[in-house]
């Protein structure tokens, strides 16, 4: 018999088989008793979609089976994956989001091949949007849309947990934060609007605690290994679970509120600053110092301002004692010299080892000897320790 004279199939009786074919497909991608498809099954949905495609007009169903298309994931998001994830809480919302979203995908994947022939022809001629696109974007709607706030608070709450030293399903909040993403249908929009952005905020207010309470509690070398470790975790967390594309701005955040805002305070710490560590000799702490700060833009600033002001202290003591020495006539210009040319190189070893050579602390000692090298000393003429400064330059 040939095609003209096959009978149309009608929309009807398309939808019948392409019901009972997608009521098998849930059931099998749910994990419940179902047998496994076979190929002869598919190839006749395929051819279903197929014919009905492809009768002239007035029984091409095009337009019929695309709109169907839409409304079993509507009718699945909006019925069956909606209600499954609302009735869960925390943890257990997001593994059924995370088991929800990956049948969801399934879904689009397999349907889009039993309608392959919309997406090939008549999808591509009307200039619609994609059976993945119709797919992804009901579940966006109709899914998404209803649970990504308490997702987030769930997820932050998590973090928050993990920050405090608790394990954590690192897996699981990888896919759904990668759910985040994909929801944007090609943007970060969603990822940063609905979870970011409350993260980065959350982020905040927890360093800002922890750097109150460690201010007090903590030495300066104490401190700052807490923030050296703290940042190392937050780096981890990108590695782990969060979009790459947060970590300069949750790095931002960790620095501005661990170092930054506290730096003078830190730095003067009376008993452990860098005061103290430079007189300790305290090569690994400063080293440490120098690491942190010189992550930051102008992050060095402080640091090095803090060296040139210890450096002209000591220089500024060398000068009182000298002073102190003319008046009861003992004063040796050539012992002067001796040491402060001794000083120079205590603290350039410590510009090039600790400090990596930087410029600003090569230019933070020579203001410092400057200042203190200019003074007279009662009695005595500043001639040997202007030259002494001139071998320094």
């Amino acid at each position: 018999m040939s095609r003209e004279n096959v009978k149309p199939m009608t929309m009807d009786q398309g939808s019948d088989l392409i019901d009972a074919a997608v009521t098998k497909l849930k059931r099998i991608l749910e994990g419940k008793p179902e047998p496994a498809s076979e190929s002869h099954e598919y190839v006749r949905n395929y051819t279903a979609v197929y014919n009905m495609c492809t009768q002239k007009p007035p029984d091409d169903l095009s337009q019929q089976l695309y709109d169907k298309y839409g409304g079993i994931f509507e009718d699945y998001d909006k019925h069956t994956v909606l209600p499954s994830i609302m009735e869960k809480h925390d943890e257990y919302m997001l593994r059924e989001l995370s088991r929800m979203w990956d049948i969801h995908k399934d879904m689009v994947r397999w349907l889009s091949r039993f309608f392959f022939y919309l997406d090939r022809y008549f999808i591509t001629r009307r200039s619609l949007p994609s059976l993945t696109e119709v797919g992804m974007t009901c579940f966006r709607d109709h899914v998404y849309n209803n649970v990504h706030f308490n997702v987030k608070q769930v997820i932050i709450a998590l973090i928050h947990k993990e920050r405090e030293g608790q394990q954590i399903d690192s897996a699981l909040l990888k896919n759904i934060l990668d759910l985040f993403v994909q929801n944007g249908m090609g943007s970060m929009e969603r990822y940063e609007d609905d979870f970011e952005m409350f993260f980065l905020q959350e982020t905040a207010f927890y360093y800002s605690r922890r750097s109150s309470s460690w201010i007090l509690e903590d030495s300066c070398p104490e401190y700052m290994i807490k923030s050296e470790e703290a940042l190392k975790k937050e780096k981890e967390r990108v590695t782990h679970y969060l979009h790459s594309t947060t970590e300069p701005k949750l790095v931002e955040i960790v620095q501005t509120h661990l170092l930054v805002l506290v730096a003078k305070p830190l730095l003067e710490k009376e008993s452990s600053g860098i005061s103290a560590l430079l007189r300790d000799d305290k090569m690994d702490d400063l080293s440490r110092m120098y690491r942190l700060y010189h992550a930051i833009p102008k992050g060095l600033e402080p640091v090095a301002e803090a060296f040139r002001l210890h450096v002209t202290s000591e220089g500024n003591a060398l000068i009182k004692q000298a002073e102190d020495a003319a008046t009861s006539g003992s004063v040796e210009e050539q012992v002067l010299v001796r040491k402060i040319i001794d000083l120079h190189d205590k603290y350039m070893a410590y510009v090039t080892d600790c400090f990596q050579n930087h410029t600003l602390f090569h230019k933070a000692l020579k203001e410092a000897f400057e200042i203190f090298c200019n003074k007279k000393v009662t009695g005595s003429s500043s001639a040997e320790l202007l030259a002494t400064l001139s071998l320094l330059d």
